[in-house]
């Protein structure tokens, strides 16, 4: 594969498709465990956030004018997944678990995933096309 089609597969951008995959997978797991202990005592809510840190480590590594693109590279990769858990309480029991905004997050987070599928497989087809003439 020539150079500047293998440094297409290196970029920010797929760079940061990848890292989207795992931030939706993370997500994915928490919704998933929030469903699972609806019912359980005691149980608060766990979410998973990445664009805040995202936007903060980005933002500040734009000002860093010597190597921008390398250093928002290191920002895309740096930043960690940040899983948390909510502080109250819906229920007399202490469980922190709204049922029915969990299944609309996992709605949305299905639509989200299936959107970044999208851009990278359209990625892939237009290298495709590029390798084959």
């Amino acid at each position: 594969m020539p150079k500047d089609k293998m440094e297409y597969l290196e970029s920010n951008s797929m760079r940061m498709l990848q890292r989207s995959m795992d931030f939706l997978w993370s997500k994915q797991t928490c919704i998933l465990d929030n469903i699972a202990n609806a019912e359980t005592p005691g149980y608060k809510t766990k979410y998973a956030t990445f664009e805040e840190s995202l936007q903060k480590a980005i933002q500040s590594a734009s000002h860093d004018k010597t190597s921008a693109s390398s250093s928002i590279r290191e920002a895309i990769e740096t930043t960690p997944v940040e899983i948390r858990q909510a502080e109250e309480s819906t229920r007399l029991d202490g469980n922190g678990v709204n049922i029915t905004e969990q299944m609309v997050e996992l709605v949305r987070e299905g639509y989200q995933m299936q959107y970044v599928m999208n851009a990278m497989s359209s990625d892939f087809s237009l290298i495709r096309t590029a390798i084959n003439g």
